[in-house]
């Protein structure tokens, strides 16, 4: 089991930045890729970004692409996501998701965080 708590969410004015965290407990921290998704009302769960293992490789969704950054800090258990320019467009809840292997699809994740509620207001 790997468990997972966000935080850094908040309100933040269009332009903005915030950072959001993501500390793991449990099974070894860095043999698990990591994901960031969000969920805005109404709408299905999004991929963010998502980092592997090692944090050599990273990967973004084309709305976050140029403005977000992923990193993680191995020695600490923790991913973050780094959200320049931020949209009001940007406004929902940040779910962190854990998973051996790499994904963009949340169905292939195993473990998720319980979500941080980030606010963009124009």
């Amino acid at each position: 089991q790997v468990q997972l708590v966000e935080s850094g969410g908040g309100l933040v004015q269009a332009g903005g930045s915030l950072r959001l965290s993501c500390a793991a407990s449990g099974r070894t921290f860095s043999r698990y890729a990591m994901g960031w998704f969000r969920q805005a009302p109404g709408k299905e769960r999004e991929f963010v970004a998502a980092i592997s293992w090692s944090g050599g490789s990273t990967y973004y969704g084309a709305s976050v692409k140029g403005r977000f950054t992923i990193s993680r800090d191995n020695a600490k258990n923790t991913v973050y996501l780094q959200m320049n320019s931020l949209k009001p467009e940007d406004t929902a809840v940040y779910y962190c998701a854990a998973d051996p292997r790499v994904a963009g699809s949340p169905e292939e994740y195993d473990y998720w965080g319980q979500g941080t509620q980030v606010t963009v207001s124009s």
